[in-house]
Parts: structure tokens; C-alpha cells; sequence
């Protein structure tokens, strides 16, 4: 990426230097570019943007909530306790996909710790009256929410350890 540090009147305009002459544009790299200030204000594509304090704790309860419903509608649905002890684990296999690397990881996991799927999937199963597919999904949804209440959050392709709601066993 080249950037262009120009004098004056627009971006192909020359600057006049004390002796009268013109000087070109001058053009660097972002690689040449150095922060001056406080280190933990610049932007860094190493570190990944966390939630932290009262953010991370509202993020943390939202999770407990969600857990606390999935368990409440599963109760009064009817359903299985023995399955949903069976199945309660059964989204951290998408955590095998850390054996193709962290990027691969990072998306396995993510997809199969998101709302984006059980959510519809509840919904359907509402809908068309669908038992298991409705067990399923609350299973699923308080697996995420449990997860989200200790602190898992969804992961960066940095490392398993780094997730949207900080870095594992660092509090």
C-alpha cells in the first residue's frame, strides 16, 4: 500500500520548497509509517477486538439467558433429559476442525457455536410441528448460551484461546 503525502491544493498538486523550486509527491509505505502515542491505541491486525468490562459481562448474562430459556422451553416441551445430556456436547466436535488448522478451526467452530442456525432451526420445528428438530435446536441454543455464560466466545482464526470475549483462562 503506498500512501501519498502531498503540500497543498489537491492530490496531484507539487509543493514549493523555501528556494522556489517544486518537489513531486512523495510516496512510503504503510511499513514505513511509525505510531507515536500510546501503544494500546494503535491498530493492530495481531490483536483482535475483544468486549471487555461491563460489555463482556452483559455478553456473559445474555449467554446464562439464553441457557436458562432453552432449558425452560426443553422442561416444558417434554423432551428427553437422557438426550439432552447425550447431546448437550455434541456442537465442541466442531472443535476437530482445529486439526486443519486455526483458520479452518476458527470457522468450524464459529458455525457450530452461533445462533445464526439454531435459532431458524427452533423456528421451523415450531412451525411444522417438528419434536425433535425442536429438542435439537434448544439443545443447541443452551449449549451456545451455556458457553457464552463461562466466557467461550466465538473464536478468531489467531487461536482457539482467542475469542470475542477475551483471551481463555485470562480474566
Amino acid at each position: 500500500m503506498q500512501l501519498r503525502f502531498i503540500g497543498g491544493r489537491g492530490t496531484n498538486s507539487y509543493r514549493r520548497t523555501n528556494g522556489g523550486a517544486y518537489e513531486a509527491p512523495m510516496t512510503m509505505s504503510a511499513s514505513q509509517i511509525k505510531f507515536h502515542g500510546d501503544p494500546s491505541l494503535a491498530p493492530s491486525r495481531a490483536e483482535p477486538t475483544l468486549a471487555a468490562g461491563g460489555v463482556r459481562a452483559l455478553l456473559r448474562l445474555e449467554g446464562f439467558a439464553a441457557f436458562a430459556t432453552a432449558l425452560a422451553l426443553y422442561r416444558h416441551g417434554g423432551f428427553s433429559w437422557p438426550v439432552f445430556a447425550l447431546l448437550f456436547l455434541a456442537p465442541d466436535l466442531s472443535m476437530l476442525a482445529y486439526l486443519a488448522g486455526p483458520r479452518a478451526g476458527a470457522i468450524g467452530y464459529n458455525l457450530a457455536h452461533t445462533y445464526v442456525a439454531a435459532l431458524p432451526l427452533v423456528l421451523v420445528a415450531f412451525v411444522g410441528g417438528i419434536p425433535a428438530a425442536m429438542a435439537g435446536g434448544l439443545i443447541w441454543i443452551g449449549h451456545i448460551g451455556f458457553d457464552r455464560a463461562l466466557g467461550y466466545g466465538l473464536k478468531y482464526s489467531t487461536g482457539f484461546g482467542d475469542s470475542h470475549l477475551g483471551q481463555l483462562g485470562r480474566h
